[in-house]
């Protein structure tokens, strides 16, 4: 009886998941009874099409599970930085501008403060930062855009990106460099995901720029093993 009911709905084009939730048997078993059945072309390709909504089905789930998964790692991690003191704030700083600033060099000295980066948060710190150590005036900071020329029909997003980002007004971001470099075609920022490069720059800066070099000097008199 079990037989010839799953054999009826196989023929109706059920999938076995479709089919085991009216048959109470062992998926095998159904394997073995259907060995001989013939299945017409509009059959095979209703179970052809459950099977892909299957995969999509559970592929969807699986992503679902990991963006819960990475958000609530991400919070929980976000939880344990707490509140920043001041000095913490300044080694931050210093050890973002010591991978990401321009420095000092011996054949060209009295450059300014130039920090660029592309990730809007780091560029927030950065800002933060400046305004919290450097003793120089606000006015003082400029914004330069270095974006890649299929951007020019969209400028004025980037512009008002960066805008909201910084919380500048977008009137400090005028100035707009075209790069004509290859664009890599595996790269996965582009579209409204590309917004170019910020680079923030200070005038009067040349002494913090010395200054900076001797903190992260410091830092690494700290931190060396030999």
């Amino acid at each position: 009886m079990l037989k010839e009911q799953a054999i009826a709905l196989r023929r109706l084009g059920k999938t076995y998941s479709e089919i085991l939730r009216e048959v109470p048997v062992a998926k095998s078993t159904l394997s073995l009874w259907f060995l001989d059945v013939g299945l017409a072309e509009h059959q095979k390709q209703r179970i052809t099409e459950k099977r892909i909504a299957g995969q999509k089905k559970g592929a969807e789930a699986r992503r679902t599970q990991r963006i819960n998964l990475q958000e609530k790692i991400w919070s929980e991690a976000e939880k344990e930085v707490g509140q920043l003191s001041r000095r913490e704030l300044w080694l931050i700083g210093t050890a973002l501008y010591w991978a990401e600033g321009s420095k000092e060099k011996e054949w060209s000295t009295g450059g300014g403060i130039i920090f660029s980066n592309s990730d809007p948060k780091m560029i927030r710190v950065f800002l933060r930062w400046l305004k919290e150590f450097s003793g120089i005036p606000s006015e003082k900071i400029s914004f330069e855009i270095y974006v890649h020329e299929t951007k020019k029909s969209e400028i004025e997003h980037v512009r008002i990106f960066w805008a909201n980002q910084t919380g500048w007004d977008i009137s400090f971001f005028q100035k707009v460099y075209f790069k004509r470099n290859k664009i890599n075609t595996k790269r996965k920022n582009v579209g409204l995901l590309y917004n170019g490069v910020l680079r923030v720059k200070m005038g009067g800066s040349s002494t913090l720029v010395r200054k900076l070099e001797g903190w992260s000097r410091g830092i690494d008199r700290h931190c060396r093993i030999v």
